[in-house]
């Protein structure tokens, strides 16, 4: 069985050459991608469903489960000039340079212990016709397996292979506001760029990114810019586990970049009527905010308007992802909501009524803010600055966890960060911000009052 899926692996891939998963944006690029792809069948593409893309064709393979034949291409990143990876038998098992076998693609040829108790991993090298291994550093290859780091320098191809299958010709939409272009025809200089969210594209190549990337998703917008994101899809030997896709990493995910065109039109076009729309919230809500290569959970106040940029559709659910703009600070947010009608009987849709988009929101603008220029950028990084209004701070930062009141008529806010620790923002008596601080003792010492207005602390002194 083994020998059959090594003879299948090596068929298949056979004419497939280092150089065709080397691909570069059209500032670089000297030749078009390899056209060994095959479109999908209309049929195919009425069948695929767009928020499981990732789910049907994307298998992770921990080490554990990798076939023979299974194609990596070398990817050394700086770390690997230092410390090598792989080993020639033929040399006594000698350190290999991985600038030698840079872009070559290893084929995976199984495991097995050397006379003296280490265990290897092999590889049989397709553009130099050489066999390597790589030496587990301690322990069994059993033990090795289960842990995220697997081969270093090592990009996985079968991932590159199925995304050009799949996705070259489809038109997707961008789904962050950065991404980059090459600078380095030889090379993976590359310079980051700014791109509107929300805008249909085309792929036009997809080629090997790097180690912890492997996918690399060349696009093109309506204007013939081009421009790509490195993206893990199955995390196949990424060195990355899931929970390390967070802030600026969230692009490198698939979905964090891109979504299918499928995904869009799956919306009915009583929903798509939303987007572009102005809308205000009628209550306090939790909304995602991201920005500045950071992603959190912030506490959005009523009276807040937002443009609908977006509107799409959640995994097998009746709920939606709205894209919104926050107005005056222009600060993108993302919601889950449902469209459903409310129970008649209970008033909640899945337990939560306040995800009903009727209950939350309202169509048109909300309160107006005045805020000076410096506030304004600030809100914008979602900064605190001195002499800061409260509801600049809320712009900035949403309504906070807790307050605590003092006697001299001084008021803290304090919110909850992501570390674990605490952000005491200090306020005077006119609510203006005198002073923030870092808590880092994370002591729970503040009480759980709502807050209340200037106005009203103010007649309660009286």
């Amino acid at each position: 069985m083994t020998a059959g899926l090594s003879f299948l692996f090596g068929v298949v891939f056979a004419q497939t050459k280092s150089e065709d998963y080397l691909v570069k944006t059209k500032n670089v690029k000297k030749a078009v991608v390899s056209e060994s792809t095959d479109s999908l069948s209309n049929q195919e593409a009425e069948e695929e469903k767009a928020h499981d893309f990732i789910s049907e064709n994307f298998r992770f393979y921990s080490l554990c489960d990798w076939k023979e034949g299974m194609r990596f291409m070398v990817m050394p990143e700086k770390y690997d000039m230092v410390v090598k990876t792989f080993h020639d038998p033929t040399l006594n098992g000698k350190e290999v340079s991985s600038m030698t076998l840079r872009h070559k693609i290893m084929v995976y040829k199984g495991h097995t212990e050397s006379s003296d108790g280490h265990a290897r991993v092999n590889f049989y090298c397709e553009d130099n016709g050489r066999n390597y291994y790589f030496e587990v550093p301690n322990g069994t290859f059993d033990d090795y397996c289960y842990s995220k780091f697997g081969i270093p320098t090592l990009a996985y191809l079968g991932d590159v292979d199925i995304a050009r299958e799949k996705l070259i010709g489809k038109t997707m939409f961008t789904r962050t506001d950065k991404y980059c272009i090459d600078t380095e025809y030889d090379g993976e200089g590359f310079q980051e760029i700014t791109v509107t969210p929300n805008e249909p594209v085309t792929v036009t190549a997809v080629g090997v990114g790097t180690r912890s990337f492997p996918v690399k998703i060349i696009v093109e917008d309506k204007n013939g810019k081009e421009f790509f994101q490195n993206v893990a899809i199955s995390k196949t030997n990424s060195g990355m586990r899931d929970n390390e896709f967070i802030m600026d990493n969230t692009k490198h995910l698939f979905a964090g970049s891109f979504e299918l065109q499928d995904a869009i039109m799956a919306v009915s076009q009583d929903l798509a009527k939303y987007i572009g729309q102005t809308v205000h919230t009628k209550y306090t809500t939790e909304m995602v905010s991201r920005g500045d290569g950071k992603e959190r959970t912030l506490k959005v106040p009523r009276l807040t308007t937002f443009t609908i940029e977006n509107v799409a559709p959640k995994n097998n659910s009746n709920y939606v992802t709205l894209t919104l703009k926050e107005n005056e600070s222009r600060r993108m947010y993302f919601k889950d909501v449902t469209f459903k009608n409310v129970d008649n009987v209970t008033g909640d849709i899945d337990g939560r009524r306040e995800d009903y988009f009727g209950y939350l929101f309202a169509m048109g603008e909300g309160k107006a803010r005045a805020t000076s220029q410096a506030a304004r950028a600030a809100i914008r990084q979602g900064r605190v600055i001195l002499q800061m209004t409260e509801d600049e701070v809320i712009l900035a930062m949403g309504e906070p966890n807790k307050t605590a009141e003092s006697s001299n008529g001084r008021h803290d806010w304090i919110y909850n960060r992501s570390d674990g620790k605490l952000l005491i923002v200090q306020f005077d008596g006119n609510g203006k911000v005198i002073g923030t601080n870092v808590d880092r003792s994370n002591a729970k010492r503040t009480t759980t009052k709502k807050r209340t207005t200037t106005k009203k602390k103010t007649a309660t002194k009286k």
